[in-house]
């Protein structure tokens, strides 16, 4: 019996081996792209890049992991860029701290949604984090330190850790890299967690995981904050890498942009989020001197992975043999 166990148990054994090995294969092979990519590419177009990555990241810890669909992500993204410019400009922060103080500010904000909004479930859990966005978005306008419809503007990058420049475009490009990197190793070490195994539980089979014992709510609030403190965290990166912020970065077309983001690239996976950024990024730079209308094309690319790639383009590949024969879908 123990040797029929031990030849069933063999082939996921490799499997799981064979998915250890192309993840860090991909992994090194990503992180010498990202290192050399200052090289080949304009730098703020690259922290663009990264920063929206983030934020989808962020934003799929909640969606992809948890089953919550928020329409109100863009208030911890823009709230934290208003906190972290004027905390950096007015208060004369550094700007490691003047990102702690954007993230701090976006999981206080977080807290106060996500206690709201868990009370209710699916659309009308959607419909609460729009109110209670939209709701922020009207604060900024009319708040005194965001400074209306101009905003915050000339927010100064500073000396990281009191001597590095960041108004250099390569510093500044590596510390955004760097918090990237620290921010997607807390969202992997996050779900991979017991407590990232109950979120997908409760995404799973929410009635099964109250009679289970677990306190359903707290668990979706600490996965509401936690998503809107990394999402913070983009939002203070953003604002210290264009200088400033607006109500653009709070408006309800910045969640609907991540959202985009997330399900172009396929919910439910780590590095999905990141592809799906780059998309949309990269067509909003490349097409913005041309043209052709933005948001059409990102239509038109978003109707044709609803309708082929159900999953997100991403989601389909590890769906595919391909990517089962890598291992891509025994680590999802």
């Amino acid at each position: 019996m123990s040797e029929m166990t031990q030849t069933a148990a063999k082939p996921r054994i490799e499997r799981a081996a064979t998915a250890s090995r192309t993840y860090t294969i991909f992994v090194i092979i990503g992180l010498a792209a990202l290192i050399l990519a200052p090289m080949f590419f304009y730098p703020i177009f690259l922290m663009k890049l990264l920063c929206f990555a983030l934020f989808a990241c962020a934003f799929n810890l909640l969606l992809g992991y948890t089953g919550l669909l928020s329409f109100g992500h863009a208030t911890f993204f823009g709230g934290a860029a208003y906190f972290t410019a004027h905390a950096v400009k007015e208060w004369g922060f550094p700007p490691e701290l003047g990102i702690l103080t954007g993230v701090v500010g976006a999981a206080l904000l977080g807290l106060i949604m996500g206690f709201f909004a868990i009370r209710r479930q699916g659309i009308y859990f959607a419909m609460i984090t729009l109110a209670l966005s939209q709701m922020f978005f009207f604060f900024c306008l009319q708040a005194e330190f965001t400074q209306g419809e101009d905003g915050i503007q000339s927010v100064p990058r500073g000396h990281l850790f009191g001597f590095i420049d960041l108004n250099s475009s390569t510093n500044m490009y590596y510390f955004v890299l760097g918090v990237f990197l620290i921010g997607m190793v807390i969202i992997w070490r996050f779900i991979n967690s017991p407590f990232g195994m109950i979120l997908r539980s409760i995404r799973e089979n929410e009635p099964r995981a109250i009679s289970l014992g677990y306190s359903v709510a707290r668990y979706k609030l600490g996965a509401f904050v936690m998503s809107a403190a990394l999402a913070g965290l983009a939002g203070g990166l953003k604002s210290l890498v264009f200088q400033f912020a607006t109500l653009t970065d709070v408006a309800w077309q910045m969640s609907g942009e991540v959202i985009l983001m997330t399900l172009l690239g396929g919910i439910g996976t780590l590095i999905g989020p990141i592809f799906g950024a780059g998309l949309v990024v990269t067509l909003q730079n490349y097409l913005a001197t041309s043209q052709f209308p933005v948001t059409i094309v990102t239509g038109v690319i978003f109707m044709v992975c609803v309708l082929v790639f159900r999953r997100g383009i991403i989601g389909e590949f590890y769906a595919s043999r391909l990517g089962r024969k890598l291992g891509f879908e025994h680590r999802r």
